[in-house]
């Protein structure tokens, strides 16, 4: 069937925004409130399994902090703290110091160009998409933005998706996903989408057999890609040509 839409997740696959966004911005967050928490590079890569900022916090205080009472119902607690890191984490984005992974806007304009519908499903945030977005490409690209709290399960569930693909009114063959970890190609294939994965450094050692392709990254002209997994000889970067083969 041909081609038609391409759907992205947000963190970890157009920008490297765990590492250097979010974690960073719940790290400020912690120092504001007075908390004497530091969530290093590695030990967040443990809280990446968790999907959600709210619930990475809940879980991290479950597993790591089990004796800490907050000042508040526990649930406003963890509300305001993620709110602070918020407003922490789209003052790094305005910054500009967190860019677009390799290819990424090449490849999202050649789609635009193209006449291929694009859409986001992500478990972030909207508030924090749209900071994304609004810095580094134009949320008016994307037909749909499927983002936070919209459906009842997160990824690795398929709820995200299946939203989209309804929205979008198309079956899961005219699609292709763009993710990052095994959690996002769990939720897209569980969905019956066909993925592509970017990996990097907190999600290269993950299970990706389901994807039909892995790559490092999607490529520029003096930027070449490395494709990890899957058929894909001789290109140094994704172009619409290869997504339609794919």
């Amino acid at each position: 069937m041909a081609l038609k839409a391409l759907i992205f997740d947000v963190d970890g696959t157009l920008a490297e925004t765990e590492r250097d966004g979010h974690r960073i911005a719940f790290n400020q967050a912690f120092a504001k409130t007075g908390l004497i928490w530091n969530w290093s590079v590695e030990l967040y890569g443990e809280l990446l399994e968790v999907p959600g900022g709210k619930e990475r916090i809940r879980f991290y205080l479950d597993q790591y902090k089990p004796e800490f009472k907050p000042d508040r119902n526990i649930d406003e607690f963890i509300t305001t703290l993620h709110h602070l890191k918020n407003q922490y984490y789209h003052d790094l984005l305005a910054s500009g110091i967190i860019p677009l992974r390799p290819g990424v806007k090449r490849l999202i304009e050649a789609a635009k160009t193209a006449g291929l519908r694009l859409a986001i499903a992500t478990t972030s945030a909207l508030p924090n998409v749209m900071a994304l977005l609004e810095k580094t490409l134009h949320p008016d690209w994307f037909e749909i933005i499927a983002a936070g709290d919209i459906v009842p399960a997160k990824k690795p569930a398929p709820d995200i998706y299946n939203y989209v693909l309804q929205k979008l009114d198309l079956p899961p063959e005219n699609c292709l996903v763009f993710e990052d970890s095994h959690q996002g190609l769990q939720a897209a294939t569980k969905a019956g989408l066909k993925t592509i994965i970017t990996v990097n450094d907190y999600t290269q050692h993950q299970d990706f057999s389901d994807a039909v392709l892995v790559v490092n990254h999607l490529g520029e002209v003096d930027k070449p890609l490395t494709c990890i997994s899957g058929k894909l000889e001789g290109v140094n970067y994704l172009d619409i040509p290869q997504l339609q083969t794919l």
